[in-house]
């Protein structure tokens, strides 16, 4: 039952997450996203064949009881900023849907556990709840391509933003692999930075939980 609550958890967070993006875009005036047929709930057009693939093994080594923070990424959603009134303000509202809407799918959840005492569910909810949590803060992380790159943009001034998304266009994707990479004492210093968050948040969502 564990691997297969986890690989739902799995197939749960990614749909959410990019389904939220695609929602979010169409809402504030693009349509690209469901033209694409990225607005659905349907978990095979979100796949990616690298980012999918690499969280999808990861989560079936937590499955198994390995210490590690299950991490990638589904297709993209695209959407085309000329059909956006505030192109980067909008920009960051679309990136920022995604691990919104995890939290608050990993919050509704841990709601319901409050009325389960026992049983197939609560093995069941506990896999989601913390998938939801880890996709949510990872991709908070403010680097390009993840949702925070486009985030942390969208706040900034209109120049040091410009300037700040050249950089991490050009140079985001070796910051965080350099970052995923265990550098220090076998630990990668991503892990370092945001377990303690993640076990923050599990912490009140799943009293006496934590992600290791």
């Amino acid at each position: 039952m564990s691997l297969i609550a986890w690989i739902l958890a799995f197939i749960i967070a990614i749909t959410i997450h990019e389904a939220s993006h695609a929602f979010m875009s169409d809402r504030l005036g693009d349509p690209t996203a469901r033209l694409m047929g990225r607005l659905s709930l349907n978990p095979l057009v979100h796949y990616d064949p690298i980012g999918t693939t690499l969280l999808l093994g990861l989560v079936f080594l937590r499955a198994l009881g390995f210490p590690v923070i299950p991490f990638g990424w589904a297709k993209p959603v695209v959407f085309d900023p000329y059909n956006l009134k505030n192109p980067r303000r909008d920009s960051a509202i679309i990136s920022l849907a995604g691990p919104i809407s995890n939290l608050l799918l990993a919050i509704l959840l841990s709601l319901v556990l409050r009325f389960i005492i026992s049983g197939f569910l609560v093995d069941l909810v506990y896999p989601i709840i913390t998938l939801n949590v880890v996709l949510a803060i990872f991709n908070l992380i403010p680097i390009h391509p993840l949702d925070g790159g486009k985030i942390f943009v969208g706040i900034l001034p209109e120049k040091d933003a410009y300037e700040a998304d050249l950089f991490l266009k050009r140079y985001g994707m070796f910051i965080l692999f350099f970052l995923i990479f265990p550098t220090v004492r076998g630990t990668s210093p991503l892990f370092l930075v945001i377990s303690p968050i993640i076990n923050f948040i599990l912490g009140i969502l799943l009293p006496g939980s934590s992600l290791i």
